[in-house]
């Protein structure tokens, strides 16, 4: 026979708490169990009564009663931590993993995916997703970015830049750029609604019925658009386009520019037009630097919003969409706001630079990728002993989402 306990010592507040526990629909089950058993055993029941009563084990009932001793009602609310798992992976597995993981690459394949991992290191393929997860690694997944090799890159930068931040008195600050090739698609069959627990269809194939050319100028203070659409891209079809900007901007202001480095855009009939015309100013943004000109933003929103979705039966429906979306926009124009400064920017590129250095001198080539799978670690630190700068961390330039615009 069992000993008789003594009842479990027990405050009047402790016993509050527990019989609120108890009584609350949100508290969870194993947690009422336990402030149950601590409750009658405070009433001075047997333990193995109270075992009976409650459908568990004796020693779940003395466990629970020295917890209550040890911690009170807090360590009836919180388990126990359990300790490092018997079956974690040694960390030089992990750190092999990870290594892998970065600098290298399978026989057969560009990037490496959980189950290949997995085989190549002989471990599950959950493993190697925890793994992953827990660094932050996501080898299936890609950015773009594009470095500009510029010669006056930070001249530029710095005229375009100041031109956003510290617009110039009595004048209009026009964003210009073409859209070329808007293709005008139709698709091959009629796609099906969408209705409740289905989203809308649409073939992937398509008839393509001709392309046009988007001609737009962003005014960056209020945010309207001065557009028109031609059949072809050349300096004939800009100049019509300034002119409609001459014609539809107040005479008294002069008109700045920002656009790129586009041929058509330093033809001498241009330079000519322009020099008949001083009120104009064209402020260039660097090669390989669209995401520099704030109407690149608003050529996004008009392919989300109306284009790449849309289905049009000739060039003259789509012409018709994009002046129909510009019309609706200058009705309700909203402003994209520029907030990067030019230090910050080149900044940024200069690490991108310094990295992209150190890939190139410190990257391992293709006779030294065959080998990582098998002994990954000693081939990366090889690679490692030639890179002459300390790697940073790439952020790609992105095209548009990571200048800092909002709306």
């Amino acid at each position: 026979m069992w000993k008789p306990s003594s009842p479990l010592s027990m405050t009047e507040e402790q016993r509050t708490t527990l019989e609120a526990w108890v009584r609350a629909k949100t508290t969870p089950q194993r947690t009422v169990l336990r402030a149950r058993i601590c409750l009658m055993a405070a009433e001075g029941v047997a333990n193995h009564a109270i075992a009976k009563a409650l459908h568990t084990s004796r020693p779940t009932v003395l466990h629970w009663r020295q917890r209550f001793s040890q911690g009170g009602p807090s360590g009836l609310a919180e388990d126990a931590p359990h300790g490092p798992s018997t079956r974690a992976l040694p960390s030089e597995l992990v750190k092999k993993i990870i290594e892998a993981t970065q600098h290298a690459t399978p026989p057969n394949a560009t990037q490496w995916s959980t189950r290949t991992m997995a085989k190549a290191m002989g471990v599950s393929n959950a493993t190697v997703a925890r793994i992953w997860n827990a660094h932050g690694l996501q080898p299936h997944r890609v950015k773009t970015f594009k470095l500009s090799k510029d010669k006056h890159f930070v001249e530029k930068l710095t005229d375009v830049v100041g031109v956003y931040l510290n617009p110039p008195d009595k004048a209009v600050l026009l964003c210009v750029d073409e859209k070329t090739q808007i293709q005008a698609l139709d698709r091959t069959q009629p796609g099906l609604p969408m209705k409740k627990g289905r989203c809308g269809t649409m073939t992937h194939d398509y008839k393509r019925n001709g392309t046009t050319c988007l001609f737009a100028a962003l005014n960056v203070l209020e945010g309207k658009v001065i557009g028109t659409c031609y059949p072809r891209h050349r300096h004939i079809e800009f100049l019509k386009f300034l002119r409609k900007i001459n014609r539809e901007t107040d005479k008294g202001l002069d008109i700045h520019m920002i656009l790129d480095n586009y041929g058509t855009h330093n033809h001498a009939n241009v330079k000519v037009w322009l020099e008949k015309h001083p009120r104009f100013h064209l402020h260039f943004t660097p090669t390989s630097s669209s995401w520099l000109n704030l109407v690149e933003r608003f050529f996004g929103e008009l392919t989300r919003k109306r284009i790449r979705r849309g289905v049009f039966y000739s060039v003259a429906d789509l012409v018709a969409s994009i002046d129909e979306y510009i019309k609706r926009h200058n009705e309700e124009p909203k402003p994209f706001v520029w907030t990067k400064n030019a230090k910050q920017i080149i900044e940024k590129v200069t690490r991108c630079k310094a990295v992209m250095e150190t890939l190139h001198y410190g990257h391992p080539g293709p006779e030294e990728r065959s080998t990582l799978p098998l002994c990954c670690t000693d081939t990366v630190r090889r690679a490692r002993r030639f890179r002459p700068v300390q790697a940073g961390r790439l952020r790609p330039v992105r095209r548009h989402r990571d200048l800092a615009l909002r709306r």
